[in-house]
Order: structure tokens, then C-alpha cells, then sequence
């Protein structure tokens, strides 16, 4: 028998390759990308003596063909001192389930340079070090996988070196130059390579993780009052559609809309959430069902399939998806509650158990129970999604989904995407992180985040970081500024700086942002004691006049179109893990970059300085870190600045690494900053 190799089988190759990233759950879940976007991808890596190591990153595409490698370098900073840690960045080029794997090799040429350097500066093996130098770069000048141009380069070096007619300086210059280093960055010179397990990397399509969002209610839209009896006559798709125009206009991707389901009639809810409901009240679209029908029904006074039908067609005209919410509870009178009481919780006086989170009760909403039928239960909803995947919906905003199994989500976006590849899945879960990541790695491609809440300097720029390089493998953030449950003290209390700010953060620091209608009407005013709208639109109809608010010239539409155009224009706003924040004076100021090579080379750098305090100037000195600009000397003025050009006010200055800002929130709260590339 042939004798067993000592290696076969230790956790350990020739060289270790430990802490591999983007990896979630040791790779059994893949980590989350999107085309063309730049993925973050690191090890850390190291091996015996003093000899140099190379450390190497491959794309692999599809079909396990190699699409890109690049060469790993130590983190800037801190984090690259003494660590072994080795980063580069893989962009993959379009859907699919890719991968990747780290190569840890032994660097022939950055071995023979150290060593080459160090002796010959010291006057030891100075003709020793040359030969060898001369050796091997001859060697490399045979391997057939160099062109011919660079094969020639590596010979005159090799010949040069070994020339002992020339002096040692300039044999040593030529196995230094700049010509062989270039060659050896793009094809080093290697052995002992060692490969890491391969690690999976899911593509998905681009409204996975990039986007801007609009909520609206279609029953607000187009609806009616008549002021002689209260009575109000409810808008519907048709009317609703009429509101698409503007909502593409401000550059929005995707119109989202709350259930547009039967509402159930027993414990209807009425204004303000109150216990009792009038005659006409509408009731809260969440409590979904009622003798019309459940969650596979349209509510009579929306219209019906063709009327939905056409407004998806009119959406998509405008270049609008349109997100349907998915809210997997009942009414009391939803037809689950008679045909399937197993779906649900039964106290022991025999009722069927609402929902709760006390002190508050929702007794018009039923919760679901997976325990008692998982797969009936599980079945009928994929039924339903899919239903709904069949009139045109492909992003799918989810209520509540900490409040469901894990499993069953992730079983349910398989099969979903399964049946009708490219469905999104947003989760709508302000609930603890390690559910909410949890829901992540089940599949959900995007999440609501704590992102409203974070309003001060040193609560913007913890969670900037933590969202865009500790859990993007799992976790993409969408950094709505508002929704109809939620209205922070800053938005109630700000005025419109307020409400400017946060359109600034969201929009320019995560690759999906949302805003609720009436947003950009600085709708501001909450129900005492509680951190939602007062009259909310959950419970009631809300007629807004957007004609007069533009003739008023009171709507921070523009402004948001704006945004939107920028992050259409700048494809640096629409990655998450490039962010770089940087250093201010002020405790009131923000200050983030964004960078980007684009396919054809060229990049795209954006810096964006907000002050977060919507009710005093600020003045301060931001410090940048210069090399996350990534800026080439071209680029640089004479004086070593270069220039920027805020994308908000027209103006341009030349910046460095010290710059003095002042920045007036009731005038404008931000710099919106673009790098100008002075070679472009």
C-alpha cells in the first residue's frame, strides 16, 4: 500500500489561512453581493522565519471559471500594524452563485528585494545576492504564462544583474526597477502555493441591495372627504397611479405600499388607534381580512386584479417597482380564523390569543402559530407569495418577521426564489441584533435598522461603521428616514434642518434609504406621549395637497430629488462597505467618504460633511484620511490639495488633509463633495 502522506489531513497548509472574510456561518451561508459592487475580502494569513509571504484573493464566477485575482496588502492603519491581516477588494460582474477562495504563497522577489536590499546596503553576499537576484528573474522570463514583452523585461534585468562589468548600483537598479516591479505586482513570481477552502458568494440582483424607496397608502391617494358628513371616499389604484409621475420624478426606485388586503370589521380600530371605530373609519390596513377575502383578496374600495395589474404596468413604466407589504397575521374575521383555527394560538377559556406587546393590545390582529401545522401553514403563504409574484410584485416588504420562526424564512425565500429567481425580501425588524442578523443569514436581503434612532455624532458614526464593515456579508441596511409607526423627537422637534440631515445621511451613507409620504412635507407633529404621527395614516385617511405645497415652495422634494439624482449619478454611493468615516473637531459634525474604481478605471470619490445639530451652526476642522481618497498625483494641485465641488451648492474649493468648514443648517446642513479627478 502507498504510504500515507504525513500532511493528509491537518487542519494546516504550508501556509495558514485563518479568518477568512466575507464568510458567513463557516460558509454554509453565502455572502451577500451585488453586481459590480466591491466586495471587502481579507485573511489573515503568515508562515515561519523572516522569508516574504503573498497573499492573493480569486473570483470565481458561476461556471468555477476565474473571473478576477488580485493581490491582498495589510489594512491601513492600525489595523494592518503586526496583525498578518491581508484585504483586497473582488467585484463580480452580474447574478449567481460565485466564490472565492485566499492563496498564501511563498514571494520569491519580495524575498530576494528585502534580502537583496538589507545585505547589499551592508556591504555582506553582495555578488551572491545579485546572482541569485539574476537567477531569479531569468527563470521567471521562461514562464509561458508572461507575454513576450514582459519576458524581455525580466531577461535584460536578469542579464543586466549578472553583468559584473557594471557597477553594483546600477546591476542592483535594474533588478529593482519599476519596470520589473510592475511586472511582478501583476504576475508574481511564486511557489508553495497554498489554497484555501472555497467560500461562496451569492450575486443577487441589484434592487437586493441598492435603491431608494417610497412609501405610500393608495387609499390616501386620490381619497375624498365630504365635509357635510365626515364620510370619505377612498382613493384606489387608479388614483393612486395618478401619484406615480411625482414619486419617479424625485428619482425613487421602488413604491411601496401597506397591505392592500380586505380589513377586518370585529375590534376595529379607530383614529389615533383607539378602541372603538366610527361608521366610516377605515380600519389599519395590517389587520388583513374580512368577508371579502384574506391575504390573497384586494380591498373592494382599491379596485380589483385589473386595476392592480395596471397599476404595477404604470409603475414599471416610470421606472418604479412596486414592494407589496407582507404581514402574516389575521383579523378576527379573516377566513383562516373558521377554515384553519390550528394557524393560530387558543387560550384556555377557548379564544383565539391577539396580539400583544404590553401594555399595548392589538385586538384586532391575530397572530399566526407555526407549531401546531408548520407545513399546511407554510404552504399556503408560499401560495400566496407567489400569487402576488404573478401580478408583477418582486420586492416583498416584510411585517414583523422576528415575530415568525427563523426557519420558516428561510425555507420560504428559497422556495420563492426557486420558483421566480430575483424576489426581494425586506425585513421590517426593529427588534434585537441577533435576530435581526439571524433573519439575515435565512435569506432576507435587506433590513429595516436602528439607523432612526442613531441622531447624535458619536451614535451616526459607531453604527456607519458597524453596518458598512462588520455585518454586510449578512445584513444589508435600509435607512428609512420615517415610517407611519415611527417619528423620532429629532424629526418633532428639529424643523426642516431636521429633516434635511437625515435625508443626507440615509441617502448618501447606505445603497438603500426609504422615506414615508409626508416626509417631504415636514410632517412633524406626534401623538402626545408617543413617537408616531398623531392622526396616523394607519387609521385614517390623510389627503395631503402636493400642488400647493410646490406652489408654497414648503416641500423638501427637490432637495430629495437631488439626492437621488447624485446617487445615480456617483456610483460610490451606491456600494456600503467603501465607507471611510473621518475625523472632526466638532462634536455636531459628520464627515464619511465614499471611493469607487469603476470597470474603466476611472474613480469616483465622494465626501460628505453634515451637521447633525438642527438647530445651531457649527464650525470645525475635518481631518481626512488621504489615502481612502485614493488620490494619484495628477490629481494633486500644485500646492499638494486637490479639488472638490459640492454637488449641493455649485461651489468649489481646494481641500487637503486639514480642512475648516462651517456649515448654517436653516442654509444648508451638509457638503455633498466630489473629488475632481484632475486626469479624467
Amino acid at each position: 500500500m502507498p504510504q500515507r502522506r504525513i500532511t493528509e489531513g491537518l487542519r494546516f497548509g504550508r501556509f495558514p489561512i485563518t479568518n477568512v472574510q466575507p464568510v458567513v456561518d463557516g460558509g454554509k451561508v453565502p455572502a451577500k453581493a451585488l453586481p459590480g459592487e466591491a466586495i471587502v475580502v481579507g485573511a489573515t494569513a503568515f508562515r515561519e522565519g523572516h522569508d516574504q509571504l503573498g497573499v492573493s484573493a480569486v473570483l470565481l464566477d458561476p461556471t468555477g471559471a476565474e473571473r478576477q485575482r488580485v493581490r491582498l496588502a495589510p489594512p491601513r492603519g492600525v489595523r494592518g500594524m503586526g496583525t498578518d491581516r491581508w484585504e483586497g477588494v473582488l467585484t463580480p460582474s452580474e447574478t449567481g452563485n460565485w466564490s472565492f477562495v485566499i492563496e498564501a504563497w511563498h514571494d520569491r522577489y519580495g524575498t530576494w528585494h528585502h534580502n537583496a536590499e538589507v545585505k547589499i546596503d551592508a556591504g555582506i553576499d553582495v555578488e551572491l545576492m545579485l546572482a541569485e537576484g539574476a537567477r531569479l528573474l531569468g527563470e521567471a522570463s521562461v514562464e509561458d504564462f508572461r507575454d513576450e514583452v514582459d519576458r524581455a523585461a525580466l531577461r535584460h534585468a536578469a542579464d543586466v544583474l549578472a553583468d559584473q562589468s557594471r557597477s553594483t548600483e546600477e546591476r542592483l537598479a535594474a533588478g529593482f526597477g519599476q519596470e520589473v516591479a510592475d511586472i511582478v505586482a501583476r504576475q508574481p513570481i511564486r511557489e508553495l502555493v497554498t489554497v484555501s477552502e472555497k467560500f461562496p458568494l451569492l450575486v443577487e440582483r441589484d434592487r437586493a441591495g441598492r435603491g431608494a424607496w417610497y412609501e405610500f397608502f393608495p387609499r390616501s391617494e386620490g381619497a375624498v372627504k365630504d365635509h357635510n358628513t365626515g364620510a370619505w371616499t377612498s382613493g384606489n389604484f387608479r388614483t393612486a397611479a395618478r401619484r406615480l409621475d411625482a414619486v419617479a420624478a424625485m428619482g425613487f426606485d421602488v413604491i411601496y405600499m401597506p397591505p392592500i388586503h380586505p380589513i377586518g370589521v370585529q375590534h376595529r380600530k379607530g383614529p389615533n388607534n383607539t378602541l372603538v371605530a366610527g361608521q366610516h373609519d377605515p380600519g389599519s390596513p395590517w389587520a388583513i381580512g374580512a368577508k371579502e377575502g384574506g391575504h390573497d383578496a384586494i380591498h373592494p374600495d382599491l379596485g380589483s386584479f385589473e386595476d392592480f395589474d395596471a397599476f404595477v404596468a404604470r409603475a414599471n413604466e416610470l421606472g418604479l417597482e412596486v414592494a407589496l407589504d407582507l404581514a402574516l397575521q389575521a383579523a378576527p374575521d379573516h377566513p383562516w380564523v373558521q377554515s384553519h383555527p390550528e394557524w393560530f394560538t387558543t387560550r384556555v377559556d377557548g379564544s383565539i390569543a391577539y396580539a400583544e406587546n404590553p401594555p399595548k393590545k392589538y385586538q384586532d390582529i391575530y397572530p399566526l402559530n407555526f407549531d401546531n401545522d408548520p407545513e399546511g401553514l407554510s404552504r399556503e403563504i408560499l401560495r400566496i407569495v407567489l400569487l402576488w409574484v404573478s401580478h408583477g410584485v418582486k420586492i416583498f416588504r416584510v411585517d414583523n418577521p422576528h415575530t415568525k420562526p427563523v426557519w420558516f424564512w428561510e425555507w420560504l425565500i428559497a422556495e420563492v426564489n426557486k420558483n421566480v429567481p430575483g424576489v426581494v425580501f425586506l425585513a421590517e425588524a426593529f427588534t434585537r441584533p441577533a435576530m435581526m442578523h439571524a433573519l439575515g443569514r435565512a435569506g432576507f436581503q435587506q433590513s429595516y435598522t436602528y439607523f432612526t434612532w442613531r441622531n447624535t455624532k458619536t451614535e451616526i458614526e459607531e453604527y456607519f461603521d458597524e453596518v458598512s464593515h462588520e455585518s454586510p456579508a449578512y445584513f444589508r441596511p435600509n435607512f428609512f428616514v420615517n415610517t407611519p409607526d415611527i417619528l423620532t423627537e429629532y424629526l418633532q422637534y428639529g424643523g426642516p434642518a431636521a429633516f434635511r440631515i437625515r435625508a443626507v445621511l440615509a441617502s448618501t451613507a447606505s445603497p438603500l434609504w426609504g422615506v414615508y409620504a409626508g416626509y417631504e412635507l415636514f410632517e412633524h407633529v406626534a401623538r402626545p406621549g408617543a413617537e408616531e404621527y398623531i392622526d396616523n395614516e394607519k387609521f385614517e385617511y390623510k389627503a395631503r395637497d402636493w400642488e400647493a405645497a410646490a406652489e408654497s415652495g414648503r416641500t423638501l422634494a427637490p432637495y430629495i430629488t437631488r439626492l437621488n439624482h447624485l446617487r445615480r449619478d456617483h456610483p460610490a454611493l451606491l456600494d456600503l462597505q467603501n465607507l471611510t468615516v473621518h475625523h472632526s473637531t466638532d462634536n455636531a459634525t459628520v464627515a464619511y467618504s465614499k471611493h469607487k474604481t469603476l470597470p474603466d478605471g476611472s474613480k469616483d470619490t465622494i465626501i460628505v460633511v453634515v451637521n447633525v445639530d438642527p438647530h445651531g451652526t457649527r464650525e470645525c476642522t475635518v481631518t481626512l484620511d488621504l489615502a481612502a481618497l485614493e488620490l494619484d498625483p495628477q490629481d494633486l494641485t500644485p500646492g499638494g490639495g486637490f479639488y472638490v465641488d459640492d454637488l449641493i451648492s455649485g461651489e468649489s474649493w481646494e481641500w487637503g488633509e486639514y480642512n475648516y468648514v462651517r456649515l448654517d443648517p436653516h442654509v444648508e446642513p451638509a457638503h455633498i463633495l466630489s473629488v475632481r479627478r484632475m486626469h479624467s
